[in-house]
């Protein structure tokens, strides 16, 4: 069975900023280091932007059981091999530096993610197709935004990052990126909320465990938004992924959805008194709305899909990172899961191969 990795990373460096144009230079992300480091602790590295540290890990070989090679593309022969040992047909490929918002200057903002853009297009040129990647559109301006996208169409991508919460000050649902959603639609291009946040947050590290859900959160935000807000009916050739946030929360949000159509509160009317459209429940909200879903394999798979079916769920291995949604051996695993009933032998291609393709258009 072909396999598509629908969730998988790659790791910024140095080499992603040497698209920068001459005159931005200035901008240029540099690496910094802690002044006084622990000598107890690991090393710690940071990238510096606009004066301010922004992360760049220190990946383990061993946990994460890849190579700098392939984490960082410096070698494409070495991501592919990888992808042949685990059975994988074709990687899609996510930012990790580029999760979180990284700047308030626009002309930052378009420089870095031209320079990432530009980047990632050319390594992937040498992996014949197999690595297929999603463009980074600077948002504080629309005009460039879509000059990326077409860029990004021409060189292999296959989809657009977008987080669910706030970006260049706007919620995802907010008419100021209809632009955005129609020349993506044009261009055949995949939007896709990834787990992560469009807002610069300089979160002290001492306080980052108290900022539960704040990078999970907004992908459910997004969702639930973009269907009150009728935005898959507005563009009904454009595909929505959903990616990284697990998919158990499906069947609460169309509860809760189902709920606030039966029962209105003042101001939240289904004709949109709180500037909210009428939206419908429809049989399988998912296929009508061309949404696709990651599964973790170890979800109550049966419970999601007698819900939603199994034609919009997809899975990733969160190659390269390792943290909860790393699944490096989901063929195996999901598998298991088919053997067990919680899923069909048919529905195992399904998540696999056939729905991954489709919403990346491959």
């Amino acid at each position: 069975m072909p396999v598509i990795d629908a969730d998988t990373h790659v790791d910024e460096t140095e080499d992603t900023w040497e698209y920068m144009l001459p005159g931005e230079q200035n901008l240029k992300p540099v690496v910094g280091y802690p002044n006084n480091p622990d000598p107890n602790l690991p090393p710690t590295r940071y990238w510096i932007i606009d004066g301010e540290r922004q992360p760049r890990l220190r990946r383990d070989d061993e946990k994460t059981k890849t190579r700098v090679e392939a984490r960082e593309l410096l070698d494409i022969k070495v991501r592919l091999q990888d992808m042949d040992s685990l059975g994988v047909q074709t990687h899609v490929i996510y930012p990790t530096m580029f999760l979180i918002q990284p700047t308030l200057k626009p002309e930052t903002d378009i420089a870095i993610k031209r320079s990432y853009n530009r980047w990632l297009g050319n390594r992937c040129v040498e992996s014949n197709g197999r690595l297929r990647w999603n463009c980074l559109p600077p948002l504080m301006d629309m005009e460039e935004t879509k000059k990326e996208l077409r860029w990004a169409k021409e060189h292999g991508a296959v989809g657009v990052l977008k987080k669910g919460d706030k970006e260049a000050g706007k919620y995802a649902a907010d008419p100021y990126f209809y632009d955005l959603w129609k020349e993506a639609e044009n261009l055949d291009l995949a939007i896709c909320f990834h787990t992560g946040s469009g807002i610069y947050d300089r979160i002290p590290a001492r306080e980052a465990g108290f900022a539960v859900g704040r990078l999970q959160y907004p992908v459910l935000v997004a969702f639930q938004s973009f269907i009150q807000s009728g935005i898959p009916r507005r563009f009904p050739k454009l595909r929505f992924g959903f990616i990284e946030a697990g998919c158990g929360w499906i069947p609460y949000l169309l509860y809760h959805l189902g709920r606030r159509i039966a029962r209105p509160g003042e101001g939240q009317g289904q004709s949109g008194g709180d500037g909210v459209a009428k939206y419908e429940m429809s049989k399988n909200i998912l296929t009508d709305n061309n949404i696709f879903v990651t599964c973790q394999v170890d979800e109550d798979l049966a419970y999601v899909t007698d819900a939603v079916g199994e034609d919009n769920l997809i899975v990733g291995s969160d190659y390269t990172h390792a943290d909860q949604s790393m699944e490096r051996d989901f063929q195996e695993l999901l598998g298991e899961r088919a053997e067990e009933g919680a899923i069909t032998k048919s529905g195992l291609q399904k998540i696999m191969y056939d729905n991954p393709k489709r919403l990346y258009g491959l």
